[in-house]
């Protein structure tokens, strides 16, 4: 099956059985951010952003994302939302393994690009599947904070911030 898309800004069609899920497919051209951890959906290694929206790829079958807006984490750090995140997540001590990070910075992305602050436990539903192998769900959690606080107060006030977490 041909399936076009547009993945990472480009136009491009996408070849391969229906059924075979895109977590294989974009493994497959080269999408090394795209890693193969639970195969349930949960883990969060496999995330990608579907039309704006993080999605486990492991259970996304190619057939029914024609014409999708496809953006991997390769892709994603070239934006000034990447640098946001990751510099919360540095302030707030997380030091990502490379097998989860796409799942915990695109769940993150999902929360700084509303234009609020979600409580914590908003925050608190939106990770607490994640894979847990680099940083628990609190350090997570405050590294979100920190990054939201960078979002809308800058480094500073976020550093200040950094200091009451710990």
């Amino acid at each position: 099956m041909n399936v076009p898309v547009i993945l990472n800004g480009n136009k491009t069609i996408l070849e391969a059985p229906a059924d075979e899920t895109l977590m294989s497919v974009l493994r497959r051209i080269g999408c090394s951010s795209v890693k193969c951890g639970c195969g349930q959906g949960t883990c969060g290694s496999c995330t990608v952003l579907l039309n704006d929206s993080p999605v486990a790829t492991c259970k996304i079958p190619l057939g029914i994302i024609q014409n999708a807006d496809i953006v991997t984490l390769e892709y994603f750090e070239r934006t000034k939302e990447y640098s946001i995140i990751m510099k919360g997540f540095e302030l707030a001590g997380i030091k990502l393994c490379g097998l989860c990070n796409s799942g915990k910075i695109f769940s993150a992305y999902q929360l700084v690009k509303l234009n609020r602050i979600p409580t914590r436990d908003e925050i608190y539903e939106q990770v607490r599947s994640l894979a847990p192998c680099c940083t628990d769900l609190n350090t997570l959690i405050n590294g979100i904070i920190l990054a939201l606080e960078i979002r809308d107060h800058g480094i500073e006030k976020a550093a200040k911030k950094a200091e009451k977490l710990k």
